[in-house]
């Protein structure tokens, strides 16, 4: 997945610094978090995003495009703080074909 696709940040890295800017600027940490991802329609990517969530408290729901293709996956999780939100977007964007919203 590459996330500076439209994005104005010149690397992963200036781009994980900023959201944690924002994430620490918007959130009162520890809270619930509402990550969203949209994926292939594929089971095994869906396995590999809830490991990335294991020893973590967390509810899904998913929900498949009109044509099959795709499927948007919610996961609000329960995070101590920014850095484990930022941890966690690094790990779900090595899954290839996995898009962050």
């Amino acid at each position: 997945m590459d996330i500076l696709q439209g994005n104005q940040h010149a690397s992963p890295e200036d781009f994980y610094k900023s959201l944690k800017e924002k994430l620490e600027g918007h959130h009162d940490f520890p809270e619930d978090y509402l990550f969203k991802f949209i994926i292939p329609t594929d089971q095994s990517k869906l396995t590999e995003i809830y490991k990335v969530f294991d020893n973590i408290k967390f509810t899904l729901g998913n929900r498949e495009s009109k044509n099959g293709k795709y499927t948007a996956c919610n996961i609000n999780a329960f995070v101590l703080d920014a850095d484990q939100v930022v941890h966690i977007y690094k790990e779900v964007a090595k899954i290839e074909g996995v898009i962050l919203l």
